[in-house]
């Protein structure tokens, strides 16, 4: 049965355990507060993102708003940045699974972002522990020991500083019903843990610092801000408690950096690349046109076209508001068993990182607390002080033309069958629960699945010619699909794992781009 904790607020999950300690009443009704302020908002901008495709669909290119010109040529900076957050030079990411919370908090970052959105599936028990988790955090009793080891876990003397990152405005949390509708997923992460923890993270000198994602528009923003201002009114905290640093992973986005800073400017201290996630919507948004064509996904590295113009333009663009510009994501792991290949990806985040550095940057990400040291090491020897806002790169003209630049290469049939194998296997995961997920020698999240399925998408609706002069047709692709199938079969079989393919495989095929793989996915969680 459900359980009515308030007037037309019901919890349709179990709870089951300590899950009363954050699914209390109170915590609840501050939830259901945010839903009924702010979802008729929530809505309309998604519809608003649907209006937006039609046009890029008609011929219409992302570009720089005109009826916002003033403020991008207005001086104006953000609010003061908190102390413990003048040094970010290498954050760590991952889910808010308990032994990976105090690991990440650990491992030497300066940062650790846990993360209820592309990292952790989220069933009900994933994003329910995941608050618990970190409620214990901030209460001293994060400690673990590992039912199989035997091992304790406990947090260090100098945790990393405590980012959350709540899921995007699209995705629902189903097992919370406001006035008979689901509440938004960003609305109820959000929601606990700036209820349970915001005071006593001030208290021990930090506070509740997000990451926001997926963000399509500077009004996406102005409804964060607003979510943000009612929090601290309501839990009696001044304005400008709540800080948060907003991923930059969309096309619309790009063109609305300085606008998006100017509505948080009370409550952002930075952007962020987030590339993988930028690839997926550059694919989504303008893939459906032939000159929007891309290579395999291999060729599409930072630094050159489409991508290389974003990062520099999002340092520009935060250093001249005196906001920190944060790099992407390093997602090689660790090869256990081959030194050569361990060498080889260790090289690969080396070289990323001193990219990144060199360019501007004000710190960067990394997948695995093995990669903490390396990327350490390069900001440290190229960023000597605390962070580079006072590199401004004035003198760069970066435009639409640039930030719309395809990369060049080849579209190959060991590309097809890559997406293939990761998009399926990370759907599979994805529905057995797991969001982070080491693929082939990198950590994978929904991001990279959801490359690998628009990317396939796309060569088949354009009817793309790979580098052997065969067109991708369905025919081709089903062909493929089925190999790679049988092999996965033999080395994976599970009920998920025809699930994932049916799912993925339709997604593929299907006439229309759906928005997101994790919306028809979450039915099937």
């Amino acid at each position: 049965m459900p359980l009515d904790i308030a007037a037309n607020i019901q919890v349709t999950g179990p709870v089951e355990g300590r899950a009363a300690e954050v699914l209390t009443p109170e915590a609840l009704a501050f939830v259901a507060d945010l839903h009924r302020r702010f979802d008729a908002r929530r809505r309309q901008l998604l519809e608003t993102r649907q209006a937006r495709q039609a046009r890029f669909d008609a011929g219409e290119l992302p570009n720089f708003l005109d009826d916002t010109a003033s403020i991008r040529a207005a001086d104006w900076t953000i609010a003061a940045i908190p102390d413990d957050l003048l040094d970010r030079r290498v954050e760590i990411t991952g889910p808010v699974d308990r032994k990976m919370i105090i690991n990440a908090l650990n491992c030497g970052a300066k940062v650790f972002m846990a993360d209820f959105e592309d990292a952790t599936a989220p069933t009900w028990a994933n994003v329910v522990e995941g608050q618990i988790n970190l409620k214990d955090r901030w209460q001293g009793a994060l400690t673990h020991v590992d039912p199989k080891s035997g091992k304790s876990y406990a947090l260090g003397a100098t945790p990393a500083v405590l980012k959350v990152r709540p899921r995007g405005w699209h995705l629902m949390e189903r097992h919370l019903e406001i006035d008979g509708q689901a509440v938004a997923g960003a609305l109820f992460d959000f929601g606990l843990y700036v209820f349970h923890n915001a005071k006593a993270a001030i208290a021990q000198g930090s506070g509740p610092y997000f990451y926001l994602p997926k963000l399509e528009s500077h009004l996406e923003a102005r409804l964060w801000n607003d979510v943000f201002l009612r929090a601290q009114e309501v839990l009696g905290l001044p304005v400008g408690t709540i800080k948060a640093t907003v991923l930059i992973e969309t096309i619309p986005a790009a063109f609305e950096m300085d606008e998006i800073l100017f509505e948080l400017k009370d409550h952002i201290v930075g952007l962020n690349c987030g590339r993988w996630d930028y690839i997926f919507s550059f694919i989504k948004r303008l893939g459906r046109r032939a000159e929007f064509l891309t290579p395999d996904r291999s060729a599409m590295v930072m630094g050159k076209a489409f991508l290389g113009a974003y990062s520099l333009k999002l340092i520009q663009t935060c250093h001249r508001r005196r906001a920190f510009a944060m790099g992407g994501m390093a997602a090689q792991i660790p090869v256990k068993g081959d030194d050569a290949a361990n060498q080889a990806a260790f090289a690969k985040v080396k070289a990323d990182k001193e990219r990144e550095a060199t360019a501007g940057h004000d710190g960067t990400w990394v997948a695995h607390p093995d990669l903490v040291p390396v990327a350490l090491e390069v900001f440290d020897r190229l960023m000597p002080t605390p962070n580079q806002l006072d590199r401004n790169l004035a003198d760069l003209d970066i435009t639409q033309a640039q930030m719309l630049a395809l990369h060049d290469g080849v579209r190959t049939e060991a590309g097809v069958r890559e997406n293939i194998r990761v998009g399926v296997r990370y759907t599979q995961a994805w529905l057995e629960g797991r969001g982070a997920v080491p693929l082939y020698n990198l950590m994978e999240d929904a991001a990279t699945a959801e490359i690998c399925r628009t990317q396939l998408w796309q060569w088949i609706r354009l009817g793309a010619e790979l580098d052997d002069g065969r067109p991708l047709t369905s025919e081709l692709f089903v062909s493929l699909f089925t190999q790679e199938m049988t092999e996965l079969r033999r080395d994976l079989g599970s009920q998920r794992l025809e699930e994932a393919a049916q799912l993925f495989a339709q997604m593929v095929l299907s006439e229309s781009l759906e928005e997101f793989l994790t919306t028809p996915a979450y039915d099937l969680l």
